[in-house]
């Protein structure tokens, strides 16, 4: 008889232990924001409009986990205060988000498109996360991209 899933324990599965870290959705929109290039906590918390202390959880639980770092800066006259940088660990969780930003863009496409454009800076052509089995395929890098509004993104109106 062939063995079935339910015949091994999976408990220490990938996709279960990236959970761990990820499994929340302001977890995965904070990490949206700094591939964006949000380092304040202010300024994550103004793009997110979650609650603060969920903000702060979420950004605790990504510097734990090594996927976010903290570097100090002081403003003139005020209290030094940290920002949050991506780590290697943090870059390399990039291709994943967007698998799933491509994902929902086939599967549940926004009305005026993509909110973002994400392209090879050289060629200018929009970048795609594939699965490949070609080992001399070379994969794109962060600081290979661009990624500016797409067609979808709407400009907020300030008062």
């Amino acid at each position: 008889m062939r063995p079935t899933r339910f015949d091994f324990d999976l408990s220490n599965c990938g996709i279960q232990r990236a959970l761990d870290v990820l499994g929340e959705k302001w977890t995965l929109l904070v990490l949206r924001e700094a591939f964006y290039g949000v380092h304040r906590f202010d300024d994550f918390a103004r793009a997110l409009g979650c609650g603060r202390g969920v903000l702060s959880d979420r950004l605790k639980t990504l510097v734990a986990a090594n996927v976010l770092e903290l570097r100090d800066y002081a403003e003139p006259g005020l209290r030094p205060r940290s920002e949050y940088y991506l780590t290697a660990k943090g870059r390399d969780l990039f291709p994943a988000l967007m698998a799933l930003s491509q994902w929902s863009e086939r599967w549940d496409p926004a009305p005026d498109g993509p909110v973002a454009d994400v392209t090879d800076r050289r060629s200018g052509r929009r970048a795609r996360v594939i699965i490949s089995a070609d080992a001399r395929a070379k994969p794109l890098s962060l600081s290979e991209l661009d990624i500016a509004p797409g067609p979808g993104a709407r400009r907020i109106k300030r008062k």
